[in-house]
């Protein structure tokens, strides 16, 4: 355990060596990126077994760094079994991605020019997550924090020739960077507070005599802030499907395993922190719930394939932070892992469709594909039912737990609200695949079809493992996943199964897919048609995202440019023309005036002379009469 920070390593060796040397390598480095990523999931596993060995729990690996007066900052690393299942996720699924590129990033016979650029930020994003996870004090936990954050930006604005990618990367970089003021000031509170930045120690110290409750206050609400950035959580959570303009191995790799999986692993990590904050807490279950709402209502009305995706991710992140604000820490992770999985196949069987017709992402023009498509069809089946919570699959075992957290911690409503949104979830996954892959084929698409074995079989992979990594909540032959994954200072639990609330999820969930089945089962689109109308003020008001773009495009124009605009001229006309040049304008104009009487002729110097002289006898005179 002690070496796992040689994790991160592997990536970030992998980074410099290509952006240095790409061009100089067979296929630009592209394999070395990837045997880096493998070596760094192969490095997760004697971790694992080392801490199985020596007792699961949390255990401390402090390191110097530097000081400055009476601060003492570190490089240390945490490993618990957060951090393990952390470790595991964002490795595996970058393994997936990276070998599903090595066919994506193909067109036709020849690689993306960049493609060795495109490799090298992969390891970055990757070694800077990983090191996020292990990070033991506020100060590196915080220069990761922002590395994922500029990785996000360069692989989404990639294709930055497009200016639709080049606006998507701005719009993701500004609107992160807004949580992490938050995030920064909050950070910084507890810094000063507890005169320390490693995170073990401020967590212990939360409960001690004298210390300031409005602070620890404060810093839970802007670390949050922090939180609801990068991980998508409404009002911040317009980046997200703009996100969709990098390549979708890219948003496969950001929904699955890094970019939004961080905002809820610093909830997790600092958990503690929340736990002693009541209102916190509770302000974190009703961002997640409205967050959770608003994606699945956004998924149900979004034609772009990728964009539907965007806002599955977007709610079901609002599932997790539901479960953390219900004090559900073991059900938001597991659900966190199972999501993981079943998102990344989903994105990356989108771009298989995206891969095979073109780059078209219109389920509209779609239909039938699973005909030509079989492996893609399947993969994307199976993980559109996990995340419709259809048991046995994976994400049917965390949304439970999400409902008992709830049913637990919460007050009723949000427990209806939550099942509410899990027919939505069944329904938005229903109507994209049948849409997709029911039906019958469209004549554009008949020469489509399926990928190369290349990103095929990292489909079929994680199909697989959508299937049986469920099981894990289950003691069988092992205490399971819930003894294994438990918040800071509370008792270990097994998987909980109470009748009533599993019976309710699974009827809930059978019930969204079959409405989807009942509107979208076959080509009349007139039942869809006919409540699109009725329901027209609705329909428009979700379909323009709830017009908060619009709210946040209005705000930029006319009030944000004109501000600007304002302080620019004074800043021009005041700060600049008075206050920095006024007094060099005025020496200059004071000399231009005094130069008058140096006229280089003798006379006007002799008579200057003899007026001086005279004005000179003049005063000791009057000087000598007055005494």
């Amino acid at each position: 355990m002690e070496q796992a920070w040689l994790i991160p390593v592997f990536g970030f060796g992998a980074f410099a060596f290509l952006a240095l040397f790409r061009k100089y390598l067979p296929g630009q480095g592209k394999h070395l990126s990837v045997l880096a990523i493998i070596a760094a999931f192969v490095a997760v596993w004697p971790v694992l077994f080392d801490m199985l060995d020596k007792g699961v729990g949390e255990h401390h690996f402090p390191r110097d760094w530097f000081s400055a007066g009476p601060l003492e900052v570190g490089w240390g690393i945490i490993v618990d079994p957060l951090t393990i299942v952390m470790l595991a996720l964002i490795t595996f699924v970058s393994v997936i991605v990276q070998v599903y590129s090595l066919g994506y990033m193909r067109h036709g016979n020849a690689d993306d020019p960049r493609v060795g650029w495109y490799f090298a930020v992969h390891s970055l994003f990757s070694a800077s997550m990983l090191m996020l996870v292990l990070a033991d004090n506020l100060l590196l936990l915080y220069v990761a924090w922002e590395l994922v954050g500029l990785c996000s930006y360069l692989l989404i604005g990639f294709w930055f020739e497009r200016r639709s990618a080049a606006e998507a990367a701005k719009k993701a970089f500004v609107t992160t960077r807004i949580g992490d003021v938050g995030l920064l000031i909050g950070v910084v509170l507890l810094i000063v507070e507890f005169g320390t930045v490693d995170v073990i120690e401020i967590m212990n110290s939360l409960g001690d005599p004298g210390v300031n409750q409005a602070v620890v206050t404060a810093s839970a609400f802007l670390v949050f802030f922090g939180a609801m950035g990068k991980s998508a959580q409404f009002p911040l959570h317009v980046w997200l499907p703009d996100a969709m303009e990098g390549p979708t191995p890219v948003s496969a790799l950001i929904h699955a395993a890094t970019m939004v999986t961080a905002g809820v692993f610093l909830v997790a990590r600092l958990f503690p922190l929340f736990d002693a904050v009541e209102s916190a807490q509770l302000a974190i279950a009703a961002i997640g719930i409205v967050t959770a709402l608003m994606g699945a209502a956004m998924a149900l009305v979004m034609t772009d394939l990728k964009r539907i995706l965007a806002y599955s991710t977007m709610s079901h992140l609002g599932f997790m932070m539901l479960a953390l604000g219900a004090g559900g820490y073991t059900a938001a992770i597991f659900h966190l892992l199972m999501h993981g999985v079943a998102k990344a196949m989903l994105f990356l069987s989108a771009g298989s469709i995206m891969h095979a017709a073109h780059d078209e992402t219109d389920i509209r023009k779609m239909g039938g594909l699973r005909k030509r498509m079989p492996v893609t069809s399947a993969a994307f089946t199976v993980g559109a039912l996990a995340l419709a919570g259809i048991p046995p699959l994976n994400a049917f075992w965390s949304k439970d737990e999400i409902l008992l957290a709830v049913a637990g911690g919460l007050n009723p409503v949000f427990v209806v609200l939550f099942l509410v949104a899990i027919v939505l979830s069944a329904l938005y996954m229903g109507r994209a695949v049948l849409v997709v892959f029911f039906g019958k084929l469209k004549p554009e698409n008949d020469g489509v079809h399926e990928s190369p074995r290349i990103m095929a079989w990292p489909l079929a992979l994680l199909a697989v493992l959508a299937v049986v990594t469920g099981f894990i909540a289950l003691p069988i032959g092992y205490e399971g996943i819930g003894t294994f994954l438990v918040a800071p200072g509370d008792k270990p639990h097994a998987f909980e199964v109470v009748p009533v609330w599993l019976v309710a999820s699974v009827v809930l969930a059978l019930g969204g897919l079959a409405l989807a089945y009942a509107l979208y089962g076959d080509e009349d689109t007139s039942r869809v048609d006919a409540l699109r109308e009725r329901f027209a003020r609705a329909h428009d008001v979700v379909a323009n995202r709830f017009y908060m773009d619009h709210a946040y495009q209005w705000t930029i124009d006319r009030v944000v440019l004109r501000v600007s605009a304002f302080l620019a001229l004074f800043d021009r006309k005041v700060v600049n023309d008075v206050g920095v040049n006024g007094p060099g304008l005025s020496a200059v104009e004071a000399g231009r005036r005094l130069r008058y009487h140096v006229t280089g002729l003798f006379a006007d110097y002799g008579l200057g002379i003899v007026v001086g002289v005279a004005i000179l006898g003049a005063l000791l005179w009057i000087r000598s009469v007055t005494g």
